[in-house]
C-alpha cells in the first residue's frame, strides 16, 4: 500500500497468563480522553493516555465477555460470563475507591481497585452471550437449549433503579446444534456471537446514541436494499447478529417492539442476510466513496463481515446493466485465523492474525464518477491485497476517533498484555523523519527496544510451534510406516511380534502362574513417544457361572524408544487370584496402541502469542482421551495343558518346591476326620479315588494324520511319545518329557488335583472296509470332572487346528463305512436327547431322587466325551 507510514508507541502493560491472552474476550475502547479495556478476565481498566497511568480498576464477579461505554452518560455496561449485565458510572472511581496494599494478586501495578456492587447488575441472566445499548433500549442475545434469542429491555441509567423496567420484545433466531454439555445447561460457546445496530440516516437513534463499534449508520440506498422498504419507511434501526455457525441475521427493531401488541409469525421478523459457513468475528461498516460537496454528513456505504478463517463479506449498493439499484455482494478470502478486526476511515479494514496486523483497502481506488449518473456508486474491488503493519498477536483492536484527515490511529492490545497505539499516515507522500532532539530520543529508544522484544517473542513462538509440528509429523510418519508394515504382513512372520510363554513361579509363599510377553521389533522402524503395548487378560467364567463372561483386565505399558532389533519383556500374573482360584483357559491379547493426544496434542495446542479462541478448550473435543491407533499383534490362549505341573518329573524331591494347595474345603476336612487312626490313609486324594472313580475322556486320531502333521519333529521317537511332546509343547517342563521319551505322564492341575495324560496306539476295525486303521488314542483322567473337561477341551482344540491345517493340503481320507458312521451319529443324538431330559428332570425332582439322575447324567457326559469317531 503506497505511502503507508506507521509509528508504534507503547503505552502500558497488563498482567496476562503464561500462554498469553486468548482472542475473542479482550476488549479495548476509547470513547473519549480515557481508554477502557478488559483483558478477558475479571478486571476492567480505565487508563489515562495523557498522564500514562491507570485511573481505576473495576473488579467484576466473573470473566468479562463484552463491554460498552456511553460517553455522554459516562456509563459503563459490562457483560460477565454466566452472571448478567452490570451498569455503573465511570465517575464512581472518584467517590468509592478502595486502595490496595501494594501489588494486587493479578500482578497489576498499584492502582485504585473498585469492587463492583452486586446491586449494579441490571439484568441477571446466565444465558447471555452478547448485548448492545441503543438509546434507552438494552438489546441482548441469549443462548437457549437449541436456539438463539434476541430480547429487548428498557434500560435504566446509572444511579436509577438497577433492574430493567420490563421486556419490550423478543424473537428466536434459527436453531443450532448445541455443543456437548449437561442437559438443560448449554455449554459456553468457543466463539461469542456478534451483536450490533444499523441505523438509517433519518433515525432518531442517531442523536441519542454515540456511534461506535457496535452501532453505525448506512446510506439510505444500501439500508433499503438490505433490510427492505418497511424498515426504511419506519426509519427503524436494525439489529444485526453474527452467529458462531456463520449465519448473518437481522431483525427490524420497531417491528420487534410492535410484535408484542399484534402477535404474528415470529419467523417473519427474522431475515438471514448471508451465511459465512464459519464463526462470525466482526461486523462493521465504512465509506468507500468520497464525500460529495453538497453533503455535510458522511454515512457508511459498505457493510463488512469477517469470519474466523478469513472469509470476508462486503455488501454495497450498485447499478446493474438495466439501470436498477441492486446490492453488490462480494466474498474475499483473507489470511486467517482472524483474531479481531476494526473499520477505519478512507475505506480500510484492519484485521489481526497470529502472525501480523494487516490492512486492506475497499475504497473505489480513484475511479471516475459516472457522467450520466453522478450519484452512482462505484463497484467493489475484485481482489483484496492485505498489507502488513508488522505488529503481531493483537487480540483487541479499536480505531481512535477524531483524528486529522489522512491519518489513522489504532488502539491495540497484544497477547502479551501490552497496550499499543499504531499511528498510520495514509497520505501518498512519505513525510520526512522529524529531527531527533534530546526530549524524544529516550522515547524512540524505548520504542525500538519494544519492537525488538516483539520480534524476538514472535521468532521464539514460531520456532517453538514449528519444532512441535515437526516432531508430531515425524511421529505420525513413523506410525503410518508401522501400520502399513503390520497390515500388509497378515500371512507369514510379522515385522513386529509379541509372543507369550507361561511358567510357574513362587511368590509370597505360594505358587503362581505367570505369562511373559516378549515384544520384538524386527522391522526397520522405531517405536518412539506415544506407543504403548496393551495386554488384555480375559479369564474364563467360573463353572458356577457358565452363562456369564469373565471380566477382562487391560495393562498398558509405555514403549520407550524401541528401535529396530529391540526387545521388550513384560511379565503378568495370571493367577491364582485373591480367592485362591485360577480359572483356565485365560486369553491374553496383545496390541500396539498409539496415543494421538500424546503425539500431536502439543502441536495442536495454541502456543503463547498465537493462542486462538477457536482452540481454547478444543483439543479435548478434537482428540478424545482414548483416541488413537490400535494395531492387534497376537492372541494367545493359556489352557489346562500349559497350566499343568509335573512334580514327579522334577529333579530330586528335596529340591522340588512345595506345590500350592488351596485352602482346605469343608468336605475334605469332614472326610478326613471320619477316618480312624491307624486305618487307611485319610488324604482327600485317597478318599476321591476310593469313593469317586476318576473321570475319563478320550479322543482318537489317525496315525497317518499325526505323522504328516508332526513331520521331522517326531523322528527318533515313537509316535505316542512325539504326540505327547506335541501336546505339551507350550508347557514349561516339556524338555523333561522330551528327554525321557514318555508316552504317559501324571501332573497336577492348578487347584492341586491330579490329572493324567495317556497316549497309546490302537487299531480301529469297524470303520474302513479295507481293514483296520492305525490310530492314536489320547486319554485324559482326573478325579476332578471340571479339570478333566478343561484338559480334554485343550486337547480337542489342538487337534482341530491340526486337522484344519492338514485339510488345506488337500489330503484325501480312505473309504469309510457310511452306515457305521450314521449309526454312531444316531447314538450321539440319542445321548444328547437323554442329556436334555435328565437336566429337565433335575429341575423338578427332590433331593433324594436327584442323586441317581445326576449320576446317570455324568455317565452320559462321559460317553459323549469318549466317542467312537476317528479324526482322519
Amino acid at each position: 500500500m503506497a505511502g503507508l507510514v506507521r509509528r508504534v508507541h507503547y503505552l502500558a502493560g497488563f498482567s496476562c497468563p503464561v500462554a498469553g491472552l486468548a482472542a475473542g474476550k479482550p476488549r479495548v475502547l476509547r470513547p473519549g480522553a480515557e481508554i477502557v479495556l478488559s483483558t478477558g478476565r475479571e478486571l476492567v481498566h480505565v487508563y489515562d493516555p495523557e498522564g500514562r497511568q491507570l485511573t481505576a480498576v473495576y473488579r467484576f464477579p466473573a470473566q468479562v465477555w463484552h463491554l460498552e461505554v456511553l460517553a455522554l452518560r459516562r456509563a459503563l455496561y459490562v457483560l460477565c460470563a454466566r452472571k448478567g449485565i452490570y451498569c455503573l458510572s465511570l465517575d464512581q472511581a472518584s467517590r468509592s475507591v478502595s486502595q490496595s496494599d501494594g501489588d494486587n494478586e493479578d500482578g497489576e501495578p498499584l492502582s485504585p481497585v473498585i469492587p463492583v456492587d452486586p446491586d449494579t447488575c441490571v439484568l441477571a441472566d446466565a444465558t447471555l452471550c452478547a448485548f448492545t445499548v441503543l438509546d434507552d433500549v438494552l438489546i441482548t442475545l441469549a443462548q437457549g437449549p437449541a436456539q438463539w434469542k434476541v430480547q429487548l429491555f428498557e434500560c435504566p441509567c446509572p444511579g436509577e433503579e438497577p433492574r430493567p423496567r420490563g421486556l419490550i420484545g423478543e424473537v428466536e433466531l434459527s436453531t443450532y446444534t448445541p455443543p456437548a454439555g449437561s442437559p438443560g445447561k448449554p455449554k459456553a460457546p468457543h466463539f461469542l456471537p456478534v451483536l450490533c445496530c444499523v441505523s438509517p440516516p433519518g433515525s432518531r437513534a442517531l442523536h441519542s446514541r454515540p456511534q461506535g463499534p457496535r452501532g453505525f449508520t448506512l446510506e439510505g440506498a444500501l439500508f433499503g436494499l438490505l433490510f427492505g422498504v418497511d424498515a426504511s419507511l419506519l426509519e427503524s434501526p436494525v439489529i444485526l447478529c453474527g452467529l458462531p455457525d456463520g449465519q448473518l441475521c437481522c431483525v427490524v427493531l420497531k417491528t420487534l417492539v410492535t410484535s408484542r401488541l399484534a402477535p404474528g409469525d415470529p419467523k417473519a421478523l427474522v431475515k438471514i442476510l448471508h451465511h459465512l459457513e464459519e464463526p462470525v468475528i466482526f461486523i462493521g461498516a465504512l465509506r468507500t466513496e468520497p464525500l460529495a460537496e453538497d453533503l455535510e454528513e458522511a454515512y457508511s456505504d459498505c457493510l463488512v463481515a469477517l469470519g474466523h478463517r478469513g472469509r470476508t463479506l462486503a455488501i454495497k449498493a450498485s447499478w446493474d446493466e438495466a439501470g436498477n439499484l441492486v446490492p453488490e455482494l462480494r466474498e474475499y478470502c483473507l489470511p486467517g485465523p482472524v483474531l479481531c478486526a476494526a473499520c477505519g476511515g478512507d475505506g480500510r479494514v484492519y484485521h489481526s492474525t497470529p502472525s501480523s496486523l494487516c490492512v486492506v483497502d475497499l475504497a473505489r481506488g480513484g475511479a471516475p464518477w459516472d457522467a450520466e449518473q453522478p450519484d452512482a456508486p462505484a463497484g467493489l474491488p475484485s481482489l483484496l491485497c492485505p498489507a502488513s503493519l508488522n505488529v503481531c498477536s493483537v487480540v483487541a483492536l479499536a480505531v481512535t476517533p477524531r483524528v486529522s484527515e489522512g491519518h489513522t490511529e489504532l488502539l491495540a492490545l497484544s497477547a502479551r498484555g501490552r497496550l499499543l497505539t499504531c499511528s498510520l499516515d495514509l497520505s501518498s507522500e512519505t513525510p520526512q523523519p522529524p529531527r531527533v532532539t534530546a526530549a524524544n530520543s529516550g522515547r524512540k529508544i524505548k520504542d525500538l527496544l519494544c519492537g525488538i522484544g516483539t520480534v524476538s517473542e514472535r521468532v521464539s513462538s514460531l520456532k517453538k510451534a514449528v519444532d512441535q509440528r515437526n516432531r508430531a509429523l515425524t511421529c505420525l510418519n513413523e506410525a503410518m510406516n508401522v501400520s502399513c508394515a503390520l497390515l500388509s504382513s497378515r500371512e507369514g512372520p510379522r515385522p513386529i511380534s509379541c509372543t507369550v510363554t507361561t511358567a510357574w513361579s513362587r511368590q509370597e509363599l505360594q505358587d503362581v502362574l505367570t505369562a511373559t510377553c516378549l515384544l520384538e521389533n524386527s522391522s526397520g522402524f522405531s517405536l518412539a513417544r506415544g506407543w504403548a503395548l496393551c495386554l488384555q487378560v480375559l479369564p474364563s467364567s467360573p463353572a458356577s457361572h457358565l452363562d456369564s463372561a469373565g471380566s477382562a483386565v487391560t495393562y498398558t505399558i509405555p514403549v520407550d524408544q524401541l528401535g529396530p532389533g529391540g526387545r521388550r519383556e513384560v511379565t503378568l500374573l495370571l493367577g491364582p487370584g485373591e480367592d485362591g482360584v485360577l480359572s483356565l483357559p485365560v486369553t491374553v491379547s496383545c496390541a500396539l496402541f498409539l496415543s494421538l493426544r500424546e503425539v500431536v496434542g502439543g502441536a495442536l495446542a495454541p502456543s503463547d502469542s498465537f493462542k486462538d479462541s477457536s482452540l481454547d478448550g478444543c483439543p479435548p473435543d478434537v482428540l478424545p482421551e482414548q483416541g488413537g491407533i490400535c494395531l492387534p499383534l497376537s492372541e494367545h490362549t493359556v489352557d489346562m495343558l500349559q497350566g499343568l505341573r509335573f512334580p514327579g518329573l522334577a529333579a530330586p524331591p528335596a529340591q522340588a518346591p512345595e506345590l500350592f494347595r488351596p485352602p482346605g474345603d469343608p468336605v475334605n476336612t469332614f472326610l478326613e476326620s471320619c477316618c480312624r487312626p491307624g486305618g487307611e490313609p485319610a488324604g482327600p486324594e485317597f478318599l476321591r479315588a476310593k469313593y469317586l472313580p476318576p473321570s475319563v475322556a478320550a479322543i482318537r486320531v489317525s496315525a497317518e494324520l499325526l505323522r504328516a502333521a508332526l513331520g521331522d519333529s517326531g523322528s527318533g521317537v515313537s509316535l505316542c511319545c512325539a504326540t505327547l511332546q506335541w501336546l505339551l509343547a507350550e508347557n514349561a517342563t516339556v524338555h523333561v518329557v522330551r528327554a525321557r521319551a514318555l508316552s504317559s505322564v501324571e501332573g497336577v492341575a492348578p487347584d492341586g488335583t491330579d490329572l493324567r495324560l495317556v497316549v497309546r496306539e490302537v487299531a480301529v476295525t469297524d470303520l474302513c472296509p479295507a481293514g483296520p486303521i492305525q490310530a492314536v488314542e489320547v486319554q485324559v483322567e482326573s478325579s476332578s470332572l471340571a479339570n478333566m473337561c478343561r484338559a480334554h477341551h485343550a486337547v480337542v482344540g489342538r487337534l482341530q487346528r491340526m486337522v484344519m491345517q492338514q485339510a488345506a493340503r488337500d489330503s484325501s481320507p480312505p473309504d469309510l463305512r457310511m452306515q457305521y458312521l450314521h449309526q454312531i451319529q444316531a447314538n450321539h443324538e440319542t445321548l444328547l436327547r437323554e442329556v436334555q431330559a435328565l437336566r429337565d428332570r433335575l429341575c423338578t425332582e427332590d433331593e433324594a431322587s436327584s442323586c441317581a439322575t445326576a449320576e446317570r447324567l455324568l455317565q452320559v457326559y462321559q460317553q459323549l466325551r469318549s466317542p467312537s469317531l476317528l479324526l482322519l
